[in-house]
């Protein structure tokens, strides 16, 4: 995966995004609030749909600021450079966005009452839309074949590095009352009921059926994809390159198998099951098949 990188703890990240400075305060300096929820994925796991879903629940289904306010204004990245600049304008409880590791997440975050939703996402749909995604995302310097972009996926020379050792770091903590963790899938199957689960983690079960009806109507995949404060479509050119794609491409499992050969499925599947054999977790995914 070509793109311009430092590396900080053995882990890649992009020159334009992050800096060790912004990287080191998310971890050392930054404070974390009791109320503070943390929206983490590794990336292409939900990260915007976990975005919208939170800050309509919040908003008791009100979509007004959904509409006025771009989705990474809402939930800024806090460990990035541009985010750290955007903290102040959210109004508690604030809802941050993170793709860092357990290992690099902001050390006060451990000694408070913060909350963390994780979405989980199966790996392969996760390589897929990375892979076009980095047709689109000019920080990507040029389109690699799928074969080698498959290979630095399982050998962990991703942005944020390795999908299995994220997902490992931060399942440490799936008994912890803190954490909630979902499956990309799980929000595809049943978003309704979803919502209704993170509703009551965050203590919102005071939102009624049609509170809850309205935040499913507004953080369904076409709703977001028209949104233009939901589908990036603001973004700079120079950033994104509009006419090559969408930033919300299909919003589906599965599509892994519109790409992968069988070898390439069979590699992976060998790479899956010795990384994964010792956590003590069965993935929705895992159950379906996919």
């Amino acid at each position: 995966m070509t793109f311009n990188y430092f590396t900080r703890k053995g882990i890649r990240f992009d020159t334009k995004t992050y800096s060790e400075e912004s990287l080191s305060y998310a971890e050392n300096g930054f404070d974390v609030w009791d109320d503070d929820i943390y929206n983490v994925t590794y990336p292409k796991s939900g990260t915007n749909w976990m975005i919208q879903i939170l800050n309509l629940i919040k908003h008791k289904g009100d979509a007004t600021l959904s509409n006025t306010v771009p989705i990474y204004s809402r939930s800024p990245w806090y460990e990035t450079v541009m985010g750290q600049t955007q903290i102040k304008d959210l109004v508690p409880p604030r809802i941050m966005s993170s793709h860092l590791p357990i290992n690099m997440f902001a050390k006060s975050f451990f000694k408070s009452k913060a909350k963390i939703i994780y979405t989980v996402r199966n790996p392969r749909d996760i390589l897929v839309s990375l892979f076009h995604f980095t047709k689109i995302y000019k920080m990507y310097s040029e389109i690699e074949q799928f074969q080698d972009f498959l290979d630095d996926f399982l050998q962990g020379n991703a942005m944020y590095g390795s999908w299995f050792e994220h997902v490992k770091g931060w399942m440490q903590m799936k008994d912890d009352s803190r954490f909630f963790f979902i499956a990309y899938e799980e929000l595809l199957q049943d978003l309704r009921g979803s919502v209704v689960r993170i509703c009551k983690f965050l203590g919102q079960e005071e939102l009624d059926d049609a509170q809850i009806d309205l935040v499913v109507e507004h953080s369904a995949f076409k709703a977001m994809k028209e949104n233009k404060m939901s589908n990036w479509s603001l973004l700079t050119s120079e950033l994104l390159d509009h006419a090559k794609g969408s930033f919300l491409r299909k919003g589906i499992a599965g599509d892994w198998k519109n790409l992968f050969t069988v070898a390439q499925s069979e590699s992976f599947n060998k790479v899956y099951q010795e990384k994964m054999k010792y956590i003590n977790t069965t993935f929705y995914w895992e159950n379906d098949n996919h």
